[in-house]
């Protein structure tokens, strides 16, 4: 066995894992931390991918944050690639580990758990063709870019709407292929319908996707184990040389449950505020775990970097001060999520209005339109905002779509729903004026307003 019962060892090298040990050093500069990557690549911005097919950013190395020599020689964390935690026995404080063709045991003290989560591979006949990829990590993003370079694909099919979907849909029009995008259902990230849908939809339309919504892929179709055509469950069959599938993800629990870890209804690690599960010594933190919504008050699964990130950090101090810290622990998540869709900003926080009645409000939305900025002033562009309140005025949600100042705005009502806020109080606010950003009543009090009149 290698390793004392004394250590710290985190399963898992990128947002939520890094910033579990990072804090952990913090806290105690003599603490032996030894993180697990499973992969040959760690410290990475996975969301940037989109990114690097598009063109956008010249090559994938330019996603790595820190180089495993950073961690090793700058802080004293040592990083172990190509090492897959095989079994975490809890009762022994012990990891099972295989790493170079042989496994060992692994004591620790301490037990940070960030697998994160995996990409949803619908098991359809054909999905082994190749050029159907899954892109959720570098390797992915490795695998495409190679494809794309020897094939020359022409045009693409992109399955699923959701954010990867989108900004995959955006990357390969950037290529110049020619792009549909299926989504099964009626709307967009998930959550998106009615105006905020038809603009996003429109705008991809009018870039040259062609976008089919309610149509449910059923398999695909080549020749030579290549792609050649994406069949539909209305007996479509649309040209693809390439696919993306971004139908969602799933934590990765595996190994936690394997362990006896508790897994709540999301089908991720039940962990408390201070990113502790149910087993002494072993905490959890990002895609893999469930956290708090504190619109809701339900334990849900939210997996975005951010979170993944400030939990990592709580996991972390924790990890390494035996719970002594009172700071480190993790407030919970709104839910708040922005994508870029070719020249529109979508953004959303809260509830939808669907989510808010089935958590059990008695909810209504309002919708509003209005200018970016002053409206004589050049380059002005409309906001659409829906507002999610209950009958008491108070705020559950809000969506924005809109040409620019959408990304920032949103995050007003997100520190609205932290606060608890109504939409008479959101209304008071003082807010920036100017006309170059913004008209004399912002899109956020003019909504506010609309939805405290909904309520009088």
């Amino acid at each position: 066995m290698t390793l004392g019962r004394d250590q710290l060892v985190v399963i898992g090298g990128v947002a939520a894992g890094l910033a579990a040990a990072m804090e952990a050093r913090r806290a105690s500069a003599d603490l032996h931390v030894t993180v697990l990557e499973r992969t040959g690549d760690i410290s990475y911005g996975a969301c940037g991918l989109p990114y690097v097919v598009a063109g956008l950013i010249p090559s994938l190395q330019q996603l790595v944050v820190h180089t495993p020599e950073y961690f090793r020689e700058r802080h004293g964390i040592e990083i172990r690639l190509n090492s897959e935690a095989l079994e975490v026995l809890p009762a022994k404080s012990i990891v099972r580990v295989a790493e170079n063709g042989e496994e060992r045991e692994m004591g620790y003290g301490a037990l940070v758990i960030a697998t994160g989560a995996a990409a949803v591979c619908p098991p359809l006949p054909g999905h082994e063709l190749e050029g159907v990829f899954v892109v959720r990590h570098m390797r992915d993003g490795r695998r495409m870019l190679r494809f794309i370079e020897e094939a020359r694909p022409q045009s693409a099919v992109v399955v699923g709407a959701g954010y990867i979907g989108l900004e995959m849909a955006e990357a390969f029009t950037a290529r110049g292929l020619r792009t549909t995008l299926v989504e099964a259902s009626d709307k967009l990230m998930s959550a998106l319908g009615g105006g905020a849908r038809d603009r996003l939809a429109d705008e991809l339309r009018s870039n040259g996707v062609e976008v089919l919504f309610g149509e449910r892929v059923v398999g695909f179709e080549g020749g030579a184990g290549r792609v050649a055509r994406v069949l539909t469950e209305s007996g479509g069959a649309l040209v693809a040389d390439i696919v993306s599938i971004g139908v969602g993800v799933r934590p990765e629990v595996g190994l936690a449950r394997a362990a006896g870890l508790e897994v709540g209804e999301a089908g991720a690690i039940v962990t408390d505020e201070r990113q502790r599960t149910s087993a002494g010594g072993v905490y959890a933190a990002g895609d893999c775990c469930e956290v708090l919504h504190r619109v809701s008050g339900r334990r849900v699964w939210n997996p975005l970097g951010q979170p993944a990130v400030r939990q990592g950090w709580v996991a972390g101090a924790n990890a390494a001060r035996g719970d002594g810290s009172t700071r480190a622990r993790y407030a919970g998540v709104v839910g708040t999520n922005v994508c870029k869709v070719f020249r529109l900003e979508a953004a959303r926080t809260g509830l939808s209005l669907e989510e808010a009645r089935a958590a059990g409000f008695d909810a209504a939305e309002t919708e509003t339109e209005t200018l970016s900025r002053a409206g004589y002033y050049p380059g002005a562009a409309l906001i659409q905002t829906c507002l999610v309140t209950d009958r008491a005025g108070r705020l559950l949600g809000a969506q924005m779509v809109g040409r620019e100042g959408v990304a920032q705005r949103v995050d007003v009502y997100a520190a609205a729903l932290h606060a608890g806020l109504k939409a008479d109080d959101i209304e008071r606010l003082d807010l920036a004026y100017a006309p170059p950003f913004a008209p004399t009543i912002d899109p956020i009090i003019r909504a506010a307003h609309a939805a405290r009149k909904r309520e009088l």
